[in-house]
């Protein structure tokens, strides 16, 4: 595990600070304490509308990134997976500004004063994130300085422009004058031309210059134009791996675009736009042309965010400042190293084996691997199949069965959900082929998705010109759910075959992050998949379902009433446990009846990735409620919902995190797991995670958070991650060792026939 920040193991709230503890916390803590030393029992004793009881959403989904950049510092790392992970905390945040605090701000303009489940307003939770973003900055400058450094020992090097040789500049100049300055547009500022419109995310000049001789000031704004498959960021200067930010090389070379004007000074700066622009649907004549209008609103949404280069002059920042209309001392950002860190994808994806994380290749699943019947057959013979990405392909698994539904004579009809997907693999492709094969094909594409849109805009165009039938869910709600269902006419009935997933039909993100897959032909979960589209495609009114639970209308209250149970059972002699891996934990219901379980003697095991409301090991209330967040190199994606149900124990996967906003806005789909075999390989993800040490943290009563402590000597600790490739190998190397063995086994029998019959 890399180094971790002192502030961050403890209370003190030096850098980056991630603790939420409060004397009126410690206060709350003794005295629930107390209670329950003194054999307190009725739940009225205490309060479980303590605001001091809730971790504060945006506070712990920071605590989050703050363990993530974590890996950027751990120096048993490669060096280029840890430049990876700068970039991708500086992603992060930038969408945390656009959505967050953007949402924070419109509430704030809207005069809600109101404070959230923790008790802080929007404006006392702007300012707490502010603080804590601020103290990221400075970790991530702090890593970025050392990884350079150990970078350039290996020969990488980004230089400034001014330390390069003449012949280097020359080199640099004339690849500005072919290839950058076609793209330049210099647009002046003064009483002839307005504040110029300035683009979300992107990179800027602000160049101050005057007339040879001349004592006027003059101002403008030149926009670096950084676009991928247009011009990088970080321009190679030579074969070696020596680069220049491009918007050095813009400074450096002025001259060309304000020929016979003196270059006073040239200071970078960038701006973050909010990205809640939301329209009333219920209006809406046209959901499609309402989204493409929300994002070009959005374009010109308020800006929330001023970045600026360190020692910018006091004046050009404070008219920046003001000309957005943003608070120049909460909401300017001074920049010391890297602006706009997410661009180092691009060192990042250097071709540097070395310095990169052993290749990981998925595995077929074993069931998969060397049976080349219809996928279908499989499906019917096993009844269910569990499938681990990104230990075993998603390629050979969802792309199979949803290419095999293509072309199969006997398959009638395909419907989708589709929240997020890709031009590269094969899910599109095998959708379009169904259409051609004359199959009905039904997809709900998701508008909605969150910086998809315009993507997903493209897929549905592309989907109903290929004669599928198209649609964009229910009014009013996203539809998040990870679901394919083929209707195939069997050898003697109609039967339907299912995929219930917890990520999305993504073949680039299946490869990066931790997700589950079940393929099952079920007959009560077909009928009930079938009833959620004609609810998703028709006007049915929300159905009762059989087996799977739905959000926004069975879900939530089967959650709740499974862990009341679970409270119930514990309370009657039987042993309560509950064990729930998810990204987020943010329902305060659900957090409330979590509580109450745990007061009542339940043990709660919580894995959760990011965001949790939730506080561990508070005497008297959560003393057997454990919580651990897992960072490692895969993105931990995965749901799953265990209820020990009085030794009836329950096994749920699915979409659906325990957020408010997916258990009551969303359509969310988590489907039981009931064969044995497969919840064997569930209860080994929980345990694998749970006992693992390394790349654990362990949530501490205060709400911050600690590295799980790695043991003295003896063999190196692998994370659970590193532990379910290894079990995906052996899983691998044993079905092939099966198969040799069924294969030696059939020779044998072929040539022992022959001696018999032939008497060889």
């Amino acid at each position: 595990m890399a180094n971790v920040p002192q502030s961050d193991r403890t209370a003190t709230d030096k850098g980056p600070a991630y603790s939420e503890a409060t004397p009126a916390t410690q206060e709350a803590t003794a005295t629930s304490g107390s209670k329950s030393q003194a054999g307190a029992s009725s739940e009225t004793e205490f309060d479980f509308d303590n605001a001091e009881l809730y971790l504060n959403r945006e506070l712990t989904w920071l605590a989050f990134n703050a363990r993530v950049l974590t890996m950027a510092d751990n120096p048993d790392a490669p060096l280029l997976e840890r430049v990876k992970f700068l970039a991708i905390i500086s992603s992060n945040i930038d969408e945390f500004q656009m959505k967050r605090i953007g949402g924070l701000k419109q509430q704030v303009a809207a005069g809600v004063r109101q404070p959230a489940v923790d008790g802080r307003t929007p404006v006392e939770q702007i300012a707490a994130c502010q603080e804590k973003v601020r103290g990221l900055h400075k970790e991530q400058n702090r890593i970025l300085r050392k990884v350079l450094g150990l970078l350039a020992q290996r020969g990488i090097q980004i230089v400034k422009y001014q330390s390069l040789t003449e012949e280097q500049k020359e080199i640099l100049r004339r690849n500005f004058i072919e290839n950058i300055f076609p793209l330049l547009t210099p647009l002046a500022m003064d009483p002839g031309h307005p504040f110029p419109f300035i683009s979300n995310l992107a990179l800027n000049l602000l160049v101050t210059l005057r007339h040879r001789g001349g004592t006027v000031p003059h101002i403008a704004r030149v926009k670096v134009p950084v676009a991928k498959g247009i011009a990088p960021r970080f321009v190679r200067v030579d074969d070696n791996y020596t680069f220049v930010a491009l918007d050095d090389i813009v400074m450096n070379n002025l001259d060309l675009l304000f020929p016979g004007m003196e270059i006073v000074s040239c200071e970078l700066f960038r701006v973050t736009r909010n990205a809640v622009v939301e329209s009333d649907e219920e209006e809406a004549d046209d959901l499609l042309q309402m989204i493409e209008s929300e994002l070009r609103h959005r374009h010109f949404a308020p800006i929330v965010r001023l970045q600026i280069a360190k020692g910018m002059d006091p004046v050009h920042r404070g008219m920046l400042a003001a000309e957005l209309g943003l608070d120049e001392a909460n909401d300017v950002y001074e920049v010391e190293e890297i602006m706009a860190m997410r661009d180092l994808f691009e060192i990042a994806g250097l071709d540097i084996p070395e310095l990169h994380d052993p290749p990981h290749k998925p595995i077929d699943h074993p069931r998969l691997a060397h049976d080349s019947r219809n996928i279908f057959h499989i499906i019917r013979e096993r009844g269910s199949l569990l499938f681990q990405h990104p230990y075993e392909s998603f390629t050979t698994s969802v792309e199979r069965f949803l290419q095999t539904a293509s072309t199969d004579p006997k398959v009638l009809a395909i419907k989708m959900t589709l929240y997020r997907t890709s031009a590269e693999g094969g899910i599109i492709d095998a959708l379009t082929q169904a259409a051609r094969h004359g199959k009905q094909v039904a997809v709900l594409v998701e508008l909605k998705a969150r910086f998809d849109e315009a993507a997903n805009i493209g897929w549905a165009r592309r989907l109903e010109q290929s004669g599928i039938h198209v649609t964009y869910g229910v009014v009013g709600l996203k539809t998040h759910s990870k679901v394919i269902l083929v209707v195939r006419k069997d050898y003697n009935k109609l039967r339907r075959y299912a995929h219930i997933g917890t990520g999305n039909y993504h073949s680039g993100t299946a490869r990066m992050y931790s997700d589950l897959g079940m393929f099952t032909c079920d007959e009560k979960i077909g009928q009930d998949l079938t009833e959620l589209f004609n609810y998703l495609t028709g006007y049915s009114p929300p159905p009762t379902y059989r087996k799977i639970l739905a959000a926004p209308y069975t879900l939530k209250r089967s959650l709740l009433h499974k862990i009341e149970r679970e409270q119930s059972l514990h309370s009657e002699g039987s042993t309560g446990h509950i064990q729930l891996k998810m990204n987020a934990l943010e329902d305060v219901d659900i957090t409330r009846a979590l509580y109450k379980a745990a007061r009542a003697g339940v043990k709660i095991d919580l894995i959760v990735r990011d965001t949790c409301r939730m506080r561990a090991g508070i005497p008297g209330l959560s003393e057997n409620v454990r919580i651990i967040s897992v960072v490692g190199r895969f993105l931990e994606h995965t749901r799953i919902y265990y209820f020990h149900n009085g030794g009836h124990e329950e096994y749920y996967i699915g979409s659906a995190d325990l957020m408010t906003r997916n258990l009551e806005s969303r359509v969310e789909v988590v489907a039981p797991v009931d064969d044995e075999r497969l919840r064997q390989e569930l209860r080994l993800i929980l345990d694998v995670q749970l006992s693992s040490k390394k790349d654990v943290w362990v949530m501490q009563q205060d709400g911050s958070y600690a590295p799980k402590p790695m043991p003295a000597g003896g063999e190196p600790e692998r994370s659970s991650q590193e532990t379910f490739i290894e079990l995906a190998q052996k899983r691998k190397a044993a079905a092939a060792k099966h198969r040799q063995s069924k294969l030696r086994a059939k020779l044998l029998t072929y040539f022992h026939k022959r001696v018999l019959n032939e008497g060889l």
